[in-house]
């Protein structure tokens, strides 16, 4: 046994020298401490003895850092990592790196970084990431930097910060962000507000400058004029037309979202129904309603922010949703659409819901033929369906009157339009 306890302090011992070739290990002010740099090597080699504390492996030529790269030394507190060609930085290379308090990547080509790995980082404290190619920064790439001071992202590729990108860092006490070419449109005014009301130290504030557009270039943020800015607002809404018309099935279903805001806010649809999701990020149909090259659409978007649904009927009952964003914010309107045919079972929970509250004297009621809210509630648009021989069309107001539906005239074809309840019923 003796024996065996000695054959284990000599491995460990062995261990704690040891130290790859091309490096010099050793002791100094109490760190333990592996110098690579100059060495003009093109991998980080292995054979660090676990104990190492600081890490240099500046001016080599390493072309991207793997996961698991620092494996063997887990207790690194400073990495130094300078004046390398490294551009990629994958997941899980720097993770591992739980007390590591200081780390230099500048002078790199660094362009895909894998910025979650930041998120274990908490005992970091200076962070350099200057004289690299990044051009996106993750709004929640900082999320975890509570004890970050020193902060360096000059000399890249930034255009745009996303609004709080810096909020978490409670610590910071130096930024450098100079030399990126920022677009300085409604999504940088963020910043420039910041950048006046923090006490954070911000050296060549003159060169954190405006790239684009034209009309700005060369502008220093701080200097930047006012911009006519507006977050995005929607409103789902109906444009009656001819009065008379009847409704059969197999009508076409069709509806519209007014969207406001600068710069013109990108629009989306989001549909629920029964057979699933669909979200549509851009119009699939030309002017004339007719399919795009390639698609098929059962929902038809059009770029003026009408959807058009041919053929409606029960398997497209469901909620719609419009959705509209841009670079200060976003905007959502929704609408509950139920299909039912006048006495019979279609109606089911969702006209017995409204008619029951109409009875109780709860729900919608008017004023100056205005719908007044009297409590929260969906939006929603019962539609009645003529019977056979029979044919009447109408729709129901939660807790009012039932009202005969108009038709449309929408691109040439005959359209319906729901009336979308903007009052809310108990």
């Amino acid at each position: 046994m003796p024996e065996l306890c000695l054959v284990c302090w000599a491995i460990l011992l062995g261990l704690a020298q040891a130290c790859p070739e091309a490096c010099d290990c050793g002791e100094k002010y109490g760190f333990q401490i592996a110098d690579c740099a100059y060495r003009d090597l093109e991998a980080v080699p292995l054979g660090f003895p676990a104990n190492v504390t600081t890490l240099s492996l500046s001016a080599n030529r390493l072309p991207a850092l793997p996961e698991g790269a620092f494996r063997e030394a887990p207790l690194l507190q400073s990495l130094w990592l300078a004046h390398n060609q490294i551009r990629t930085v994958a997941p899980g290379a720097l993770a591992p790196l739980a007390h590591l308090k200081s780390l230099d990547l500048s002078h790199n080509l660094i362009s895909d970084f894998a910025w979650g790995d930041l998120h274990a980082l908490h005992a970091l404290q200076l962070l350099k990431m200057d004289s690299n190619e990044l051009d996106f920064i993750p709004q929640d790439a900082f999320r975890s930097l509570n004890a970050l001071r020193s902060l360096q992202l000059n000399h890249n590729r930034l255009h745009a910060l996303a609004q709080g990108t810096f909020a978490p860092l409670t610590a910071l006490s130096h930024l450098q962000i100079n030399d990126n070419p920022f677009d300085c449109t409604c999504g940088i005014l963020w910043f420039k507000a910041w950048t006046l009301a923090t006490s954070v130290s911000i050296p060549q504030r003159d060169n954190i400058a405006c790239s684009s557009p034209h009309v700005f270039k060369g502008t220093p943020l701080a200097r930047l004029p006012p911009l006519p800015c507006s977050v995005p607002s929607v409103q789902l809404s109906y444009q009656p037309s001819q009065d008379g018309a009847e409704l059969r099935p197999g009508f076409v279903l069709a509806l519209h979202c007014d969207v406001q805001g600068q710069p013109a806010p990108q629009l989306r649809w989001h549909i629920q129904t029964p057979r699933g999701t669909v979200e549509i990020a851009s119009p699939n149909v030309d002017t004339d309603g007719r399919a795009l090259p390639g698609a098929l659409p059962r929902f038809r978007a059009f770029a003026n922010g009408s959807l058009l649904i041919p053929d409606f009927g029960k398997p497209e009952e469901g909620t719609y949703s419009c959705l509209a964003t841009n670079e200060l914010g976003s905007a959502e309107s929704s609408v509950n659409v139920a299909l039912a045919t006048p006495g019979e079972g279609g109606e089911d929970a969702l006209g017995r819901r409204f008619h029951g509250k109409a009875v109780e004297g709860k729900g919608c009621y008017t004023v100056d033929n205005e719908v007044q809210p009297s409590g929260p509630e969906d939006n929603v648009v019962i539609i009645y369906l003529s019977r056979a021989g029979n044919p009447e069309a109408t729709v129901v107001k939660a807790g009012g009157p039932e009202q005969r539906l108009p038709s449309l005239l929408l691109l040439g074809q005959s359209l319906l339009f729901l009336l979308l309840l903007t009052c809310a019923c108990f």
